[in-house]
C-alpha cells in the first residue's frame, strides 16, 4: 500500500469504472492522470485502502454466508461438488485441478443460492473499492472479520504494514535506485525482528501450501465473480508499483501508470461487474507482473508472494462450505503456522518457475505492453483439458 507521504492530494477524482462510464469522461480523466502523475499516486493510495477493507470485507461476507442456515442445503451441495472434485485431483490431476478446472474459466458454475450469492457479493464489493476509506479503516480491517482467529488477523496486518513501507519507498521519486535497495533491506530486517511471531517468512514457499491441501480452490469454486476480483485487486498492486519502477530505471517506460490504472477499471467493469477484460485466473506473482522488482528486490518480492499465497489459502478455508467453527480456526492457524516458519521453503528457482509457469497472461497481463492471448501452449489450465476464453460476468 502506498503511504500517506504519496497522498499528495484527494481530490474527487473522477476516474469512473469500466462499461458504467461514457468514452469522453474516461479520455479526460486519462489526460488528467497523465498530465499529473501526484493524482495517479492519490488514487493509488485511495485503491490500496479500499482494498484492505474490501479483502476483509469478504471473507466477513463469506463467513456469514457459511453460518446461515437458510443456505444449509446449497451448503451441502457445494461441498459435496468439492469432494468429488479433491478425488479427482488425488487420483493424479494435482494442480491442473486445483487451480486449473477450479481458477480457470472451468470452475464449477452453480444455479441456485451460490450463483446469486456470488453475483450479490460481487456487487457490494465492487461498491467498496469505489468508496473512500479512512486509513484508520484500512488499518483494522483484519481485526473487524470474525472468522479470523486474532493471531491470523494480526499477521495480515502486520504484512499490509510491510507493503505499505515497500510501496512507499519504491514510488519515492526522490530516491535514487541504490539507496531504494538499501533501505528495502531495513524494511525487511524491521519487519522480521520487529514482531517475528506475525512476520511472514522470507524463504520462498512451496506453492503446494496453498494448491494442494484439502480446501485449495474453495473460493474461486465457489464465488468465481468475487475471486475474480480479488485477484484484480492484486493484480493493481504489483501493476502499478511495475509501471512506475520500470519509469524511474528507464525514462522511455515514464508516464504508463495511467494505462496500469485503465486496464484496472476495464477488470472491475461496470457496478454489477459486468466487463468484456478478464479478471485473472491465477494469482498474481511478482516476477511475473512486476519484474523489475523481482530483479532488484527478490527477497521482499518473495515476502509479498508469501503473504498473497497466504491470503488465497485463508479464502479457500473460509469459503469452503459446511465447516464448523472449530475445525475452521484450527485449518486457518495451522495454515498461518506454515507462512510464518522459515524452515518450511522451497529453493528459488522451483520459486520462480512455479510463478512463471501460470503464465502472465491468466495472471492478469502484463503491466506494461499488450498482451491478447495466453503466451503458454500448456499452462495448468490447459494441462488435459479443453482451453476456453476466461470473462469477468455475473451471467
Amino acid at each position: 500500500m502506498i503511504s500517506k507521504q504519496l497522498r499528495f492530494c484527494r481530490p474527487a477524482l473522477a476516474l469512473l469504472l469500466g462499461l458504467s462510464v461514457s468514452t469522453g469522461a474516461l479520455a479526460q480523466t486519462q489526460a488528467q492522470s497523465q498530465a499529473n502523475p501526484e493524482t495517479e499516486h492519490s488514487e493509488l493510495a485511495r485503491l490500496y485502502d479500499a482494498f484492505t477493507v474490501t479483502h476483509a470485507a469478504a471473507l466477513d461476507a463469506i463467513a456469514k454466508t457459511n453460518m446461515d442456515p437458510q443456505y444449509a442445503q446449497a451448503r451441502a451441495d457445494m461441498r459435496e461438488q468439492l469432494e468429488q472434485l479433491a478425488q479427482v485431483q488425488d487420483q493424479g490431476h494435482g494442480q491442473m485441478m486445483s487451480h486449473g478446472m477450479m481458477h480457470g474459466s472451468g470452475s464449477m458454475e452453480m444455479d441456485g443460492p451460490y450463483r446469486a450469492l456470488d453475483v450479490q457479493v460481487r456487487v457490494d464489493m465492487g461498491r467498496l473499492v469505489r468508496a473512500e476509506h479512512a486509513d484508520m479503516a484500512a488499518a483494522e480491517a483484519y481485526d473487524k472479520v470474525a472468522a479470523l482467529p486474532r493471531h491470523a488477523a494480526r499477521v495480515l496486518a502486520a504484512g499490509r504494514q510491510f507493503e505499505e513501507q515497500l510501496w512507499a519507498l519504491w514510488t519515492d521519486h526522490d530516491r535514487s535506485i541504490d539507496a531504494k535497495v538499501q533501505a528495502t533491506r531495513a524494511i525487511i530486517e524491521d519487519y522480521q525482528t520487529g514482531d517475528p511471531m506475525h512476520a511472514i517468512a522470507m524463504r520462498p514457499k512451496p506453492v503446494s501450501l496453498y494448491l494442494e491441501d484439502g480446501y485449495a480452490g474453495s473460493l474461486k469454486s465457489v464465488y468465481p465473480r468475487l475471486s475474480g476480483l480479488l485477484w484484480s485487486n492484486q493484480w493493481l498492486q504489483l501493476a502499478s508499483l511495475e509501471a512506475i519502477i520500470r519509469g524511474q530505471v528507464d525514462p522511455q517506460f515514464e508516464g504508463h501508470v495511467a494505462d496500469t490504472l485503465e486496464r484496472y477499471y476495464n477488470k472491475l467493469g461496470s457496478d454489477s461487474g459486468m466487463s468484456m477484460f478478464p479478471a485473472p485466473v491465477e494469482m498474481p506473482t511478482v516476477p511475473t507482473i512486476a519484474p523489475t522488482l523481482y530483479t532488484l528486490a527478490p527477497e521482499a518480492s518473495i515476502i509479498v508472494d508469501n503473504l498473497n499465497m497466504l491470503e488465497a489459502a485463508l479464502a479457500d478455508i473460509i469459503a469452503y462450505p459446511a465447516l464448523d467453527t472449530p475445525t475452521r480456526e484450527q485449518a486457518i492457524l495451522a495454515k498461518v503456522a506454515q507462512f510464518t516458519d522459515d524452515d518450511i521453503a522451497t529453493d528459488n528457482m522451483s520459486y520462480l518457475l512455479s510463478a512463471l509457469r501460470g503464465g502472465i497472461y491468466n495472471q492478469g497481463g502484463p503491466a506494461i505492453g499488450e498482451l491478447q492471448g495466453s503466451e503458454r501452449n500448456r499452462s495448468r489450465e490447459a494441462m488435459g483439458m479443453q482451453h476456453h476464453m476466461s470473462m469477468s460476468a455475473p451471467n
